[in-house]
């Protein structure tokens, strides 16, 4: 005997939140979609993809970041987005267990990083290492750190400007073989002089070397980024704390 299907008389799901649920979604949707396309054009435009050995430093990538981030973000969003217009129970269990699991590491994260600080503090030196000797290797690393020397926390190194010996470019026994940029630091270390607008690409050249002319901490920041780190997130503990709550 063939059975009867009912068809359902009203949405099981209350359409107020139906579709506040999908208008937040498709905007996270898009949101990743924008950001793994930026993610696969960095790295369409460093040849990764043709050169895999570039992949050996994968976890400092910022384009793989970005990659990473943009898909998480774009599943998330799908799910969420098709699952409340659809109202299909598979999809909204899977944006549920989605959300549940990025607020239990949001959670984790956040009381491992007051119960381990020497070791966040241990792996943000070797992250920070890896950036330095791998400098000139990759355009997106280069522009972040000196971004994060320039603009955000304004030092130079991991513990100081001597930290630049790590690069092959800056180790003062490259002079030997020519390199201009032997013993000194990368631009993003100078300070900004009284009223001058564009700095000189070529103020950190030779800042390392014993007869430098000039006294160096006029000229270079001489503060570590470690310790600069510490110093902005003791300042700004109550900014991140919101951010995180909010996130969360």
């Amino acid at each position: 005997m063939p059975m009867k299907r009912y068809r359902r008389d009203q949405s099981e799901v209350s359409c107020c939140l139906k579709y506040v649920i999908f208008g937040f979604n498709v905007i996270f949707w898009l949101l990743g979609l924008n950001i793994l396309g930026i993610g696969v054009w960095a790295w369409t435009e460093k040849d990764t993809f043709n050169n895999l050995s570039r992949l050996t430093n994968i976890a400092l990538d910022p384009a793989f970041v970005l990659i990473v981030t943009g898909l998480i973000t774009f599943t998330i969003g799908f799910t969420g987005c098709v699952g409340a217009l659809r109202e299909n129970t598979c999809l909204l269990a899977c944006y549920a267990i989605f959300l549940a699991i990025l607020l239990l590491l949001e959670m984790t994260a956040g009381i491992l990083g007051f119960i381990f600080k020497d070791w966040i503090k241990s792996q943000a030196t070797n992250g920070f290492q890896a950036f330095i000797v791998h400098y000139r290797d990759d355009p997106d690393q280069q522009n972040l750190i000196d971004w994060i020397q320039e603009k955000w926390l304004e030092c130079c190194g991991i513990e100081g400007p001597n930290d630049w010996d790590r690069n092959v470019y800056f180790n003062c026994s490259s002079e030997a073989v020519g390199s201009r940029e032997a013993c000194g630091v990368p631009f993003s270390c100078c300070k900004l002089k009284p009223q001058e607008i564009i700095k000189n690409k070529q103020c950190g050249y030779d800042v390392r070397k014993q007869d430098y002319p000039q006294e160096t901490s006029l000229i270079i920041q001489q503060r570590g980024c470690l310790q600069a780190g510490e110093e902005w997130l003791e300042g700004n503990l109550v900014y991140v704390a919101a951010v995180a709550v909010a996130l969360a």
